[in-house]
């Protein structure tokens, strides 16, 4: 595991404010772990006390709904943290980390973190965007979900999961995510949403092949996301 001042991916997250000496002291406190495809991080309601670095790989976050059914809510990778609200509210995290593939995550304890929060403007001042960003994401799922057909988020989706994870060289979607999944980010039944990619294929604007699916005509797919 490499130190902290060495790692890449701090520049994609608020710890990219931190000094140089206080990047040797993370490393000192830091514990790394390897989290294998399917595990779990953490689970909603869990007393997290510290946040994970993510070094390497995709995680799922999700919401235990009323009726025992998991929801989506983000997908995370590389260079972002976990657990920043519930340490500075100092409540229990309300949402669970899975892995979508084997990780690399680093785990940073509270009182270490809290340390730079109070010393290094710059570090807290991100942690606070990170977290407003967080809302503004929720906030236009929210509108989202009222406002769109069930078909303009898959589209949506789709065009999300091309954009940000890229793509297989035979170009097919990196992230591979089962129907349940799928479904669970479009809030929709898994049968709509096996129906609806079997509409996709007819229209030609993806190809199925077993959990992978390529984006054919990224264009439509754009239009009908809009």
């Amino acid at each position: 595991m490499s130190k902290c001042e060495q790692c890449i991916v701090r520049e994609f997250s608020s710890l990219k404010a931190l000094s140089k000496n206080e990047l040797v002291h993370l490393s000192d406190c830091k514990t790394s772990h390897i989290i294998k495809k399917g595990e779990v991080i953490f689970e909603e309601g869990e007393n997290v006390n510290g946040i994970y670095c993510i070094k390497d790989g995709v995680c799922k976050l999700t919401k235990l709904s009323p009726n025992g059914k998991d929801h989506i809510i983000k997908l995370v990778t590389k260079g972002e943290l976990l657990g920043q609200r519930s340490m500075i509210s100092e409540e229990p995290v309300n949402l669970s980390a899975v892995a979508l593939e084997d990780m690399e995550v680093c785990f940073i304890p509270k009182s270490e973190v809290m340390g730079f929060f109070d010393k290094n403007n710059q570090f807290s001042m991100n942690v606070m965007k990170t977290i407003c960003g967080d809302l503004k994401d929720a906030d236009d799922q929210m509108v989202n979900l009222a406002q769109k057909t069930v078909k303009e988020r898959l589209a949506e989706t789709l065009l999300y999961l091309h954009d940000t994870f890229g793509k297989n060289e035979d170009n097919t979607l990196k992230i591979q995510l089962s129907r349940d999944e799928l479904a669970s980010m479009i809030g929709t039944a898994t049968e709509s949403c096996i129906r609806l990619l079997s509409d996709f294929k007819k229209l030609g604007l993806i190809e199925l092949t077993g959990k992978k699916i390529l984006l054919k005509d990224i264009s439509k797919l754009k239009k009908l996301a809009e």
